[in-house]
């Protein structure tokens, strides 16, 4: 007979288990709840002859247990240990990033950890009887902590670009409502690689490539995305008209959506798209 005893003080961890040893999938397996001085107790005894099957079953329970319940509030004492300087608003949100990419979707990180605690639990009940469970996680799964804070460490990058990037929209748009615009209506055609900017007339606007007149550059690589927003961003126009023209919209169109704001009109089927759309197919052939 293989018995094994898990020790919790946490009512909710109990509970889980509980409920998980209830459905498991082998014969020949009892279990109980007991409450001693320090912990509550659940002990399984399985009087079959496949120990192997039996701890594989107890482990993969106990490392959904790990995922599902306790992980969320390891890595929030995670992030208050090592970035202890954000506020408890930017903490939260590093811990909703960590969270999304830690989830199951990512497959690669929730492969790593579930394959890793598996096995952690497998070798140690394998030659023990007695698992404290609080203890096992602190202590006996360094390498899971490390999978973690590296997950953390992603998170943080990931905030810290959105933050940039919200506080570089805030600037241009204050910028923006800081000046008289130069001219009634831009038109940008936008083709993906190829975009051009139209002047009311529909006359190709020059892009700014006057490194002297530039208010942002947004890395040294000086992409032709750039150039078209500092053009805006000297023209200040009163209106925008984007046409898109094969249906590409990527992370340009959003910025400039959110910098120019009720400025911006977007257009997918006017006699300009039309044109450019067709011209478009014609360069394919």
């Amino acid at each position: 007979m293989k018995s094994i005893c898990i020790k919790t003080n946490i009512s909710g961890l109990l509970d889980y288990l509980l409920n998980e040893f209830k459905t498991i999938n082998i014969d020949n397996i009892c279990f109980s709840s007991n409450k001693f001085k320090n912990y509550k107790n659940v002990i399984i005894h399985y009087t079959g002859k496949d120990d192997f099957k039996f701890i594989s079953e107890i482990s993969s329970i106990l490392s959904c247990l790990v995922l599902e319940k306790m992980e969320e509030k390891i890595l929030k004492n995670l992030i208050f240990k090592n970035y202890f300087y954000f506020d408890s608003i930017e903490r939260r949100k590093i811990l909703d990033l960590c969270l999304d990419i830690s989830s199951e979707d990512f497959s690669d990180y929730f492969e790593q950890k579930l394959e890793y605690l598996c096995n952690s639990f497998s070798d140690y009940l394998t030659t023990h009887k007695n698992l404290v469970l609080s203890g096992f996680v602190n202590f006996r799964l360094p390498k899971y902590f490390s999978i973690l804070e590296n997950i953390i460490d992603e998170a943080v990058n990931m905030y810290m670009f959105e933050k940039e990037y919200l506080e570089f929209i805030s600037l241009l748009k204050l910028y923006i409502n800081s000046q008289k615009p130069n001219c009634n209506t831009v038109h940008l055609i936008y083709i993906k690689d190829n975009p051009i900017l139209l002047d009311e007339n529909k006359n190709i606007i020059n892009i700014t490539d006057d490194l002297s007149r530039v208010k942002y550059l947004s890395d040294i690589s000086f992409s032709t995305n750039d150039f078209i927003l500092n053009t805006l961003l000297n023209l200040l126009p009163k209106e925008i008209y984007i046409h898109i023209i094969d249906n590409y919209v990527d992370e340009f169109l959003t910025t400039i959506n959110l910098i120019f704001e009720n400025r911006v009109k977007i257009c997918t089927d006017c006699n300009i798209c039309k044109l450019y759309k067709k011209v478009n197919i014609e360069d394919r052939y």
